[in-house]
């Protein structure tokens, strides 16, 4: 299962706070039939996968609940798999000059992968806690990176299928694909507020392609891209924080679509079918729980997630 000579690991992003999501932390939300949470599920199959080790980006003030939450089981079965787990904390104060006065919000997804620097000493992927992907991403993903092992700018992104990633609670924002005949992503489209509607969907009144593939912040990235986050860190705060400093944002795919215009990178988009889903408002909470008890009853998980590892 595992590949040791070629180790690969999982960066899990667990340090945003959900402000559509309501009371509580949404990346703790218990869905499973033995009160897991999408984490669980996401382990699981990067561990299934052959993943060697698990770094969880979170906050200090929410990791006693985490680790009560998670943490400390997670550790006891990845250490019974041979899988390493690590932590690394999002810092507000960790930035390349002054904190403006009266920020607040967290720095975004770039400043969050940035944090587990010294961790991430062979290729990754990054995936949102709160997002469950399906198996096939994870496989496609680990096997990627294990292919490309040797390259510093060759990376690759999961491409999910717009119709299998919408919420029945709300608007959402997806980075809608454009690719080459090689399925190298040319292009990703930040598109916000995309609604279902009875014929497709729609964004602000305009009809978007519902078999559009879509990024979801599941990357395969190389060590070396560490160190180009570093570098981009520090004109991102020259140039975009003094316009909007309390809520400018540091974003991965920002940042990767910025290095795809200069052909700095490349990325291979690979296809995955499976059905996405989040809690991405509060309500959809019970359609999580009901997804998750028919993937169980389908045989796509034992009752027991953690039964089929060996």
């Amino acid at each position: 299962m595992y590949n040791t000579d070629k180790p690969t690991a999982l960066v899990i992003m667990a340090a945003g706070i959900g402000s559509r999501f309501g009371g509580g932390i949404k990346q703790l939300a218990k869905v499973g039939q033995n009160d897991e949470i999408i984490m669980d599920y996401s382990i699981h199959d990067a561990i299934r996968a052959g993943f060697n080790k698990i770094i969880f980006i979170i906050r200090k003030d929410i990791e006693t609940e985490f680790t009560e939450a998670i943490g400390n089981r997670i550790e006891k079965i990845c250490a019974e798999h041979g899988v390493d787990t690590e932590y690394a904390y999002q810092d507000l104060q960790d930035i390349p000059g002054e904190l403006p006065s009266g920020r607040t919000k967290p720095w975004g997804t770039g400043q969050a992968v940035l944090r587990a620097r010294d961790k991430i000493d062979m290729p990754f992927a990054v995936i949102n806690a709160d997002d469950y992907y399906g198996k096939d991403a994870y496989i496609s993903v680990h096997d990627w990176l294990v292919e490309n092992y040797e390259s510093k700018t060759d990376y690759c992104m999961a491409g999910f299928v717009l119709k299998n990633t919408l919420s029945d609670n709300g608007g959402v924002t997806r980075g809608i694909c454009s690719v080459d005949e090689n399925n190298f992503l040319t292009y990703v489209d930040e598109t916000k507020n995309i609604v279902k509607t009875a014929d497709g969907a729609e964004s602000d009144g305009k009809k978007i392609d519902t078999d559009s593939y879509v990024s979801m912040n599941m990357w395969g990235l190389t060590p070396y891209f560490v160190n180009t986050l570093r570098e981009n860190f520090k004109v991102f705060f020259e140039r975009d924080v003094p316009s909007n400093p309390m809520k400018a944002e540091y974003l991965l795919p920002i940042l990767i679509g910025e290095l795809l215009e200069k052909k700095e990178v490349t990325v291979k988009l690979l296809p995955t079918h499976d059905k996405w889903f989040g809690v991405t408002y509060k309500e959809d909470k019970d359609a999580v729980i009901d997804a998750f008890k028919e993937l169980v009853e389908n045989g796509a998980y034992n009752k027991d997630l953690y039964s089929d590892i060996k």
